[in-house]
């Protein structure tokens, strides 16, 4: 079974910077691809960014420019990232980790992150 743990949500002020992170219990490698996607209240759950790995990374449009997604595979430091700048008060929402292995998808369990003066 996979495990992935996110951190790094919390309150900012419009303008400000966050950096998500997502732990996964194996290896990065063992994926096809890893991403993040996000929940705001009373919308559908929709992608944020995605990472093929070893391959294409793509960003919904109203993140591009501003987000950031990387990965990384040392030990300590094994998941996804998601650097995100100049945040605006449309990006909170509960943000997902997500990854994909063949046919099955696995997910963390939310960080909140709000955007708000």
């Amino acid at each position: 079974q996979v495990q992935l743990v996110e951190s790094g949500g919390g309150l900012v002020q419009p303008g400000g910077s966050l950096r998500l992170s997502c732990a996964a219990s194996r290896s990065i490698f063992s994926f096809n691809a890893m991403g993040w996607y996000r929940q705001a209240p009373g919308k559908e759950r929709e992608l944020v960014a995605r990472k093929v790995i070893g391959g294409t990374i793509s960003y919904a449009e109203s993140v591009k420019g501003r987000f950031t997604i990387s990965i990384s595979s040392d030990n300590a430091k094994n998941g996804v990232y998601l650097q995100m700048n100049s945040l605006k008060p449309e990006d909170t929402a509960v943000y997902y980790c997500m990854s994909t292995a063949g046919a099955m998808n696995y997910w963390g369990q939310g960080t909140q992150v709000t955007v708000s003066s």
